[in-house]
């Protein structure tokens, strides 16, 4: 048992009622032996028996949702906190220094390697760690993350099938967070919010805009998503600060060019489109439109490219449908 007499354990890492703890784990080592470590804070409140997980850095290259984690534990202190926090700032060691999504050490995604293998592969086995010695003891779970560095707009994800036992439990997580966009539609085989669900957490996967570096906007959303789940749940006192009525699509749209070309968005991300509306439109290198781009269905603009030049097939943006508010 990882909670005993109200302490907080991770391996040799302890934090006792009402402590806050940071320090790190190892989870393998570099060619030379160097040992690889990943950053923990454990921050224990003097009441209360819930915990809260808390990641980011799945991908290497999204950087908001530690900016998140800065944040949150900045706010945070263990003498006014009922309950448990557990944060990992940075879960893909190999990928953040390579500055890129996938691990440059087995060319795989972490978010596709819960809950991971024991004798698996670099990601899998530090997926395997983080799950069995850290995920497993939450009763929520929030793996933070982005859209890698494309423009998109701030939502959160449910990951696991409307049939399954955990599913309302992680649509009230999202709505909680209340970012106030939701893609409920079950993800791929190895994703967090797949895997922790399978025993009994339930979670969510925030998408936080998409950018280089930070995007200030973006981020403020997932703290403020973070302190509502807190407050929501009794962790910290305070009212969460959640929409009325929130937008939730279970697809998308990819709109694709017939011509290549550069493109000139004539509908802004967040836009609620009609079917036919114009989307963009494709120049031609003398800045003469080529091609209208309009949207097929009724949705919301959700995504783009953030370089503006395409070739023929490629995609312009996805919108998002259908749209239904809870």
């Amino acid at each position: 048992m990882w909670i005993t007499n109200n302490r907080l354990s991770i391996g040799s890492i302890t934090a006792k009622p009402g402590e806050r703890v940071e320090d790190y784990i190892t989870v393998g080592s570099l060619p030379d032996g160097t040992p690889v470590r990943l950053p923990v804070v454990l921050i224990n409140g003097k009441h209360g028996d819930k915990t809260l997980y808390l990641q980011s850095i799945s991908d290497g290259d999204e950087l908001n949702g530690i900016a998140v984690i800065h944040e949150v534990i900045r706010k945070i202190s263990p003498e006014h906190l009922r309950g448990r926090i557990i944060a990992v700032p940075i879960v893909n060691f190999h990928a953040f220094h390579a500055q890129q999504a996938h691990s440059p050490v087995d060319q795989m995604k972490m978010n596709r390697c819960f809950p991971g293998k024991s004798d698996g592969t670099s990601s899998e086995r530090i997926a395997h760690r983080l799950f069995n010695g850290l995920v497993q003891q939450s009763d929520y779970c929030i793996d933070l993350h982005q859209g890698g560095i494309d423009p998109m707009i701030d939502e959160v994800r449910v990951r696991v099938s409307r049939n399954h036992p955990q599913h309302e439990a992680c649509l009230a997580l999202a709505r909680t967070f209340g970012i106030g966009y939701i893609f409920d539609k079950k993800g791929p085989k190895g994703q967090l919010a797949q895997a922790a669900p399978e025993v009994g957490i339930p979670t969510i996967d925030p998408e936080l805009g998409g950018c280089r570096g930070w995007n200030p906007a973006s981020i403020e959303k997932g703290v403020r998503g973070v302190l509502n789940v807190l407050k929501h749940f009794g962790f910290i006192d305070g009212d969460p600060e959640i929409p009325g009525q929130q937008v939730v699509i279970d697809r998308f749209v990819t709109l694709l060019s017939n011509r290549g070309g550069f493109v000139h968005y004539k509908a802004n991300l967040y836009d609620c489109v009609e079917v036919y509306q114009p989307i963009a439109e494709i120049c031609d290198a003398f800045g003469h439109p080529q091609e209208t781009i309009r949207a097929p269905e009724n949705g919301i603009f959700w995504s783009h490219p953030g370089y503006p030049i395409v070739a023929t097939g490629a995609s312009v943006g996805k919108i998002g449908i259908p749209i239904q508010h809870i």
